[in-house]
């Protein structure tokens, strides 16, 4: 390895903590990133690392040659993605992170459509709930369900993400149809809980056409982080969910839902949907895949279109 490669693997060390991370990212032996680390103090001269049987930390010197390291990184990134702004082709890997649902409901389609359109791009493409950090995990943009917290990103709005609550039409045959908040807790939910998002309580206006919001635990009968096997509940009848919009595929009454409490106020909890990126990959090709994007779930989103007249409903 060169020396800015070697740099490069001495700070993935410093951002995850352990070879161990690195060497499953990297998909290389622990004892090759062990080698090169050697190497590279040999070649500067400095201990780097101090190691341990169960963990490892920084000299003061491998704190100092850390942030020259993330210097080197962001230039040579940089570098390249300026070169490729050039391309009179757009080219070039895009590496993408997002939330489950929408990378299997839209982003999919986008990347695919983006791929052909542009043959000489590459995507690597990470879909999990978690939300992944964009520097660490090398991302030039994710989607995510509201704005990001890190004020050294940039966000650009797509869609808003609105709610519904939808219970089976045998749902309802089993139950009834409950006329009030108060009926509607009494039934078994369904419920999405992921670690960071956890809806186990129920915000909506205690009377219908009222603006004062209250919240109403949920009685979960079960709890699930993805939602194709949440909405997969809901349509086998084991319990009514509220749900994003965004999760949804078709109209729902395709799949024999129904929403509820229709008369009532819902909050707009679950945000908007965003692009992220790191302000340094502003670049034609995340221009252009951002579009696509765009392009793919419409304005108004096309979700909206997938619950006849809910321009009228939940206000």
């Amino acid at each position: 390895m060169d020396l800015a490669t070697k740099l490069e693997l001495f700070l993935d060390i410093v951002q995850q903590g352990t070879f161990a991370k690195v060497a499953d990212i990297r998909n290389l032996d622990r004892s090759v990133i062990s080698k090169q680390i050697k190497a590279l103090e040999t070649q500067l001269g400095v201990r780097l690392l101090n190691r341990s049987t169960r963990s490892i930390s920084l000299t003061d010197a491998g704190h100092e040659i850390a942030k020259q390291a993330e210097i080197v990184r962001n230039a040579l990134v940089e570098t390249q993605r300026l070169a490729n702004s050039f391309h009179s082709e757009p080219k070039g890997l895009i590496r993408i992170s997002s939330y489950t649902s929408f990378g299997h409901l839209y982003l999919k389609k986008a990347i695919n459509d983006f791929m052909i359109k542009y043959p000489e791009t590459y995507v690597d493409l990470i879909l999990d709930d978690k939300r992944e950090d964009l520097i660490s995990g090398k991302f030039d943009i994710a989607f995510r369900i509201g704005p990001p917290k890190d004020s050294t990103m940039i966000a650009k709005k797509l869609a808003l993400n609105k709610l519904a609550i939808l219970a089976s039409k045998g749902f309802i045959q089993q139950y009834g149809e409950p006329n009030s908040v108060d009926e509607l807790i009494k039934l078994p939910a369904i419920i999405y809980s992921n670690g960071e998002f956890h809806f186990d309580k129920l915000e909506i206006s205690d009377h219908p056409q009222s603006d004062e919001i209250t919240k109403q635990s949920m009685k979960g009968r079960l709890k699930a982080n993805d939602m194709a096997t949440l909405i997969s509940a809901v349509e086998a009848g084991l319990g009514y969910s509220i749900i994003p919009l965004s999760a949804l595929k078709e109209n729902i009454q395709e799949k024999g839902l129904i929403p509820l409490l229709t008369d009532h106020q819902l909050p707009n909890i679950h945000g908007e949907i965003y692009a992220v990126y790191p302000h340094r990959n502003k670049t034609p090709l995340i221009n252009l895949l951002i579009e696509t994007v765009q392009q793919t779930i419409k304005t108004p989103p096309v979700w909206e279109g997938y619950i006849d007249n809910y321009s009228s409903l939940y206000k």
